[in-house]
């Protein structure tokens, strides 16, 4: 068996497997296979692969040339489930995204340009979109280490720049500010990541409750999926039943200066911190006036979760229900953690 090459990075908050495009099968079934045995999918614990037995260190990203004469790279990303035979890409991964640009520069897809090195990314998923990353590459290197600490990663590094662009459809896909679903009053918001905002108070919560602690509430867990799966065709999604959008966000009142608190699902399992695209749809909908969310702030939102704060540069085109993102900036880390060859298990993983 030959080995394939491979970089791990870790890219914001989440960790992932990099590969070019060109090193896998052309055949998304084929490929998605090759992924499952590369990853150790199916098993909750991965302990056959290189997966980290969570959804946020069960990733890929795929990345190649462009051919929009507006970007550098295409932009792949792929959800690997860990303990079951899935591969996704219904959603992007703003995390992964950071790991994007160092990626490229490593493997010669893009060429250094000074101090910093800008890249320009076509994100392919769900529907293709563009993002400038602004990369730290003094003497000709991409650089890792530095003093920016990311909340929901326990070390400094480098920052990372990811600047996005405007979208002309409106961020709130069901043409309403607040809806209803399963009883609950919600925002649906889509600004990169589609998210569904719920009052942490109208699901009889505090709002700062630990992950684990959400996790193990049955009950919580039921209520959540029936918001999802109500708000999936609501948003235009479909039935979401074996997708990982929408994500749940719930939302209560600041308690460390920030904006506004949040815990998110993603979908079943709760996230340590928050995503980068999903902070920016929460920040839209933070900025909104009449959303389950709104809360007083300037360009910048300052989104508590878990394990600290997420901060987005965001600016709006503020009309109601008919609001479109101008822009919208975040500050993210990467960190190279492997380079070499990897060798997935024989045999065939769906069958």
């Amino acid at each position: 068996m030959t080995g394939i090459p491979c970089m791990q990075l870790r890219g914001g908050s989440s960790k992932g497997a990099y590969f070019l495009g060109a090193d896998l099968p052309a055949d998304p079934a084929e490929r998605d296979d090759l992924l499952l045995r590369v990853m150790g999918s199916p098993d909750e614990r991965q302990v056959d692969g290189i997966g980290g037995g969570h959804p946020l260190t069960s990733k890929v990203a795929v990345v190649s040339p462009s051919t929009d004469d507006n970007a550098d790279v295409d932009y792949l990303f792929l959800q690997v489930v860990p303990d079951r035979a899935v591969v996704t890409d219904a959603q992007t991964c703003g995390n992964l995204l950071a790991g994007v640009g160092p990626f490229a520069i490593e493997r010669g897809l893009v060429a250094v340009s000074g101090d910093t090195t800008t890249v320009r990314i076509r994100i392919l998923n769900p529907t293709p979109s563009l993002v400038e990353a602004r990369v730290q590459t003094p003497g000709g290197r991409v650089r890792y280490d530095g003093d920016t600490v990311m909340a929901g990663t326990p070390f400094p590094a480098a920052p990372i720049v990811l600047r996005f662009p405007g979208r002309a459809a409106p961020v709130f896909p069901t043409g309403r500010l607040v809806d209803r679903f399963a009883g609950v009053e919600v925002t649906c918001v889509d600004a990169g990541m589609p998210v569904v905002l719920v009052r942490a108070a109208d699901l009889g919560l505090a709002g700062t409750e630990s992950p684990g602690d959400l996790e193990r509430d049955a009950a919580l867990r039921r209520a959540v999926e029936a918001i999802r799966l109500a708000a999936g065709p609501a948003m235009g999604l479909g039935d979401v039943r074996d997708s990982t959008v929408p994500k749940i966000t719930i939302v209560s009142a600041p308690r460390h200066g920030g904006t506004v608190t949040t815990r998110t699902f993603i979908p079943h399992r709760v996230h340590a911190a928050i995503g980068v695209l999903g902070a920016v749809s929460v920040a839209a909908g933070v900025r909104t006036p009449g959303t389950v969310a709104t809360a007083a702030a300037d360009g910048e939102v300052r989104i508590e979760h878990p394990t600290g704060t997420f901060e987005v540069t965001i600016d709006l085109d503020a009309d109601g229900r008919n609001t479109r993102l101008r822009r919208s900036s975040v500050v993210r880390t990467a960190r190279k953690l492997a380079d070499g060859l990897v060798w997935p298990r024989n045999g065939k993983a769906t069958g």
